[in-house]
Order: C-alpha cells, then sequence, then structure tokens
C-alpha cells in the first residue's frame, strides 16, 4: 500500500511564502497559452545495487517476512507459474506506456516471466478508479494491492475476512491493484511501481532502506537498483512458494552471489532496526488527519527519536526534514536551520542523492527569496541529473523552475526562459493538470524579490 504520508517530492515550496497563502496565482510565470506536449522518461537509467549481500539478504529477509504492521509471516508466498496482467476501470492515457515499460523492465532486469493479457483470468487486475473510491476503500491509501480479489466491489465484499487477509495467504494466483484515474501521471506511475512490486514480491516496507520504494517516505518515484535485485531473487528458481524464513535465509547467500557478485566483498552498514514509535510518529506528523500543532509535535518526537538511536544514516536527514517542512508557516528562520541540517545528515549517509535533491529545492528557495541567485545555482545545478536519473518529474520540474528564477535574479534572461519553457513538459507529467502546472508555475515565480508578492 502507497500510504497518503506527504513524501519530500510533495511538499511545497512554503518557506520563503506568506504563512497563510491562496492556491490562486499571485503573480504569473509565463503568459496564460497552451502549455508543450507531456515529456515521458522514455528510457530507464536504472543504477545497479552497490549493497553488501549480507545488508541485502538481512532486508530480504525482513521484507519477505513481516507485513508493514510488523506482524510476522510465516512461509513465503509467490506466484509459481507465468504471471499475467490486464488493466480494466478507466485508466488514463498515461498508464500503458507507463505499464509498458515497467513490464519490460521486470522481464530484463529481474528475470521474472510477466506478460500483459485482456484475459479475464489474468493473474493481476489492475483496476483505475477514483482517488475517493480509493479512500473509501482504505482511508490512509493512495493505491494499494489486495489478494483474491479483481474488483473494488469485490474487496469491499471481502475486507476483514480470511479471503483478503495476506497473513493466511497460502499462495499468489488472483491479486488486484487499484490506482487512482484522477492523480497526475507520476502519482498513477508510481503507486504502478510500487503496488505491482508488492503484487508479485514482499510485502513489508522499510524506512532503513535509502535506496528502495519499498519504503514509506515515498522519496523513490520508480524501481531501483535495489529493488530488482530483491525481486529477482524473490524469483530465482531454488526458493519455492511455502518456505519458511530459516529455509529462505539458507540459500539467500548463494543466490545473491550468482545474481550480484559485486556485492560480495563489500562491507555490510549493519544499519539499526526502525523503532515503532518513530514510525508512527512520522506517520502522524506527514498523514492525514492530525492538526498542525499535533504535526510539529510528532515531527520533534520523531526527530528525538532518531537522535536517541544515534542515526547517521538518511532517517536522521527525513526527520530534520519534516520538522523543517512543518516549522515553516510558523518559524521560517528555525526550518531554514532543520533543512541545513537535514542536508549536512545526508551528505554523510549512503545512497541518500535522491534525499539530498529534495533539500536542495528548498533551500535554493530560501536562496532566491533571498535574490541571492548564484548561490542557488550552485544548490540546483548538480541536482538535476540526479532527479532525472530517479525519474522524478515533479523534482525536476521543480528544480528547473528555481533554476529559471535563479538565472533571472544572475540577469541570464534568455537561458532563463529556455529553461522554464523547458520545464513545462516535466511539470505536466508531473502535476497533472494545466491548473496545476500553472499554479506550480505562480508559486515558485513568486519566490522572486523581482516578481513581488501579495
Amino acid at each position: 500500500m502507497r500510504r497518503l504520508v506527504v513524501p519530500f517530492v510533495c511538499l511545497a515550496l512554503s518557506a520563503c511564502m506568506p504563512a497563510t497563502r491562496s492556491e490562486s496565482p499571485t503573480r504569473a510565470a509565463v503568459a496564460d497559452t497552451t502549455l508543450p506536449p507531456m515529456k515521458i522518461f522514455a528510457t530507464p537509467h536504472p543504477m545497479p545495487t552497490s549493497r553488501s549481500n549480507r545488508d541485502i539478504s538481512r532486508d530480504f529477509l525482513d521484507l519477505s517476512f513481516k507485513m508493514e504492521s510488523g506482524r510476522a509471516l510465516e512461509t513465503m508466498t509467490r506466484f509459481e507459474t507465468p504471471i499475467t496482467v490486464r488493466v480494466t476501470g478507466r485508466p488514463p492515457a498515461s498508464l500503458q506506456p507507463d505499464l509498458s515499460r515497467l513490464i519490460y523492465r521486470l522481464r530484463n532486469e529481474a528475470k521474472i516471466d510477466i506478460t500483459q493479457t485482456n484475459a479475464k483470468n489474468a493473474n493481476i487486475t489492475i483496476e483505475a478508479i477514483s482517488r475517493d473510491q480509493i479512500k473509501r476503500s482504505l482511508p490512509h491509501a493512495a493505491c494499494f494491492v489486495a489478494p483474491n480479489v479483481s474488483t473494488i466491489t469485490e474487496f469491499r465484499n471481502s475486507r476483514n475476512s480470511a479471503k483478503t487477509n495476506w497473513v493466511l495467504l497460502k499462495k499468489r494466483e488472483k491479486l488486484a491493484i487499484f490506482l487512482p484515474n484522477d492523480a497526475s501521471p507520476q502519482e498513477v506511475r508510481d503507486c504502478l511501481h510500487e503496488e505491482l512490486a508488492q503484487a508479485i514480491g514482499p510485502l513489508n516496507d522499510l524506512y532503513r532502506l535509502s535506496d528502495s520504494v519499498f519504503n514509506d517516505d515515498n522519496v523513490h518515484a520508480v524501481l531501483t537498483g535495489f529493488d530488482m535485485t530483491i525481486l529477482r531473487a524473490y524469483y530465482d528458481p531454488s526458493l519455492r512458494n511455502g518456505m519458511t524464513r530459516d529455509q529462505v535465509a539458507a540459500r539467500l547467500p548463494t543466490i545473491l552471489a550468482r545474481i550480484n557478485p559485486r556485492g560480495q566483498g563489500r562491507s555490510p552498514l549493519h544499519l539499526k532496526e526502525t523503532p515503532r514509535d518513530w514510525i508512527n510518529a512520522i506517520q502522524r506528523a506527514l498523514g492525514p488527519g492530525t492538526g498542525p500543532s499535533e504535526r510539529r509535535a510528532s515531527a520533534q518526537h520523531a526527530l528525538n527519536i532518531a537522535r536517541r538511536e544515534g542515526w547517521n544514516d538518511h532517517r536522521l536527514g527525513f526527520s530534520h526534514y519534516a520538522y523543517a517542512r512543518l516549522l515553516q508557516s510558523v518559524d521560517s528562520d528555525r526550518a531554514h536551520t532543520q533543512f541545513l541540517y537535514a542536508d549536512q545528515a545526508l551528505r554523510r549517509a549512503p545512497h541518500s542523492n535522491p534525499h539530498r535533491a529534495f533539500v536542495a529545492t528548498q533551500l535554493s528557495a530560501y536562496k532566491v527569496s533571498g535574490g541571492r541567485g548564484e548561490e542557488a545555482l550552485a544548490l540546483i545545478d548538480p541536482q538535476l541529473e540526479i532527479a532525472a536519473r530517479a525519474e522524478n518529474a515533479v523534482l525536476l520540474a521543480t528544480l528547473m523552475l528555481l533554476r529559471a528564477e535563479a538565472l533571472e535574479l544572475a540577469n541570464r534572461h534568455d537561458e532563463a526562459q529556455i529553461v522554464r519553457l523547458d520545464s513545462l513538459g516535466w511539470a505536466r507529467y508531473g502535476f497533472g493538470p494545466d491548473w496545476a502546472v500553472r499554479a506550480k508555475l505562480r508559486e515558485i515565480a513568486a519566490l522572486s524579490p523581482l516578481k513581488g508578492r501579495y
């Protein structure tokens, strides 16, 4: 399940904006004309995992034999026949090309026998429905996967029964994925990657994973090299449906040595477990249904836990970031300090480049707001390739729009106009409808002292 937890990528650049603001335009960044065509990430560029195989083995077991709630799974479940996938409901136009690219990657990188079909007896049904329908079924989910059903109606009728209980599942034969059809193309694709990965592979999410979609911080938009390694191991011929944790653990070293030889000689990181009280605090801080003061208190509590645990990894940076974001509306200076702490923590943490790119959007917004264009460019420019490689159009478009404002502050107006125009195709994929793209344009333009604000 992809949670409705505010991720790094969806946090508004409100650090330098008034505490109370409307979604209405403050000042247009471009003429209100037809936007250019939507851009897509046609060719994936996943980075091979650089983890130690000992770390990957531990991660594999914790992902495969636990639920997100922490409840243990007694046996491994997977498909034992070639996997077929079909699409039903009212899918948006972007879903089919994104699904085709994902299936291609699963076949070639994870070596999984998976194909798309129109047959009603497909193993996995992807039903595209409205966000309201999803929310009525699981209030805290942006999208989710369920066993032994094919439609949202069937899920509602079987919810809280043995039929849809993952813990009681003995084998995988039929599942359904429920995706929003009224979200941005990127949100639909991100849901597709995470839910299809969990439909065929591990069910758990681990906050200690900095380089994976199997993490509820939602930093990674598409399946990573680490994720493909996990899925390839999951479908290794030496494993089978119904194996226990100990049985799988005994075979993993040989499997990983064969499919990931580069991980054999690497030293493990031995990251600490993530305590449940930190997870609960983060979900209260960033999830729905919590008031502003309680969110800030929960984020502060999560940060205190991170410090208590002595973390020096991305989770410490995420804790600073979450707290900073929630401070922005009440104390911009303190928020800025927390963003700096987040960047410092992430600079020391392995596998945290995408996390730092998100922090850079916030820090560069402060620079733009202060009229320091060259300093903003120094923060933004190293992150553009990272955002593109991560296939995150929201992040890439945001960085480019900030770069356009920074270029104008540096009196490089022609370059600024080119960058701004180039960003719009990515913004259409990332933010969706034209009104959302234009709202983001105006929001970022309003940061600049050259544009003014209400």
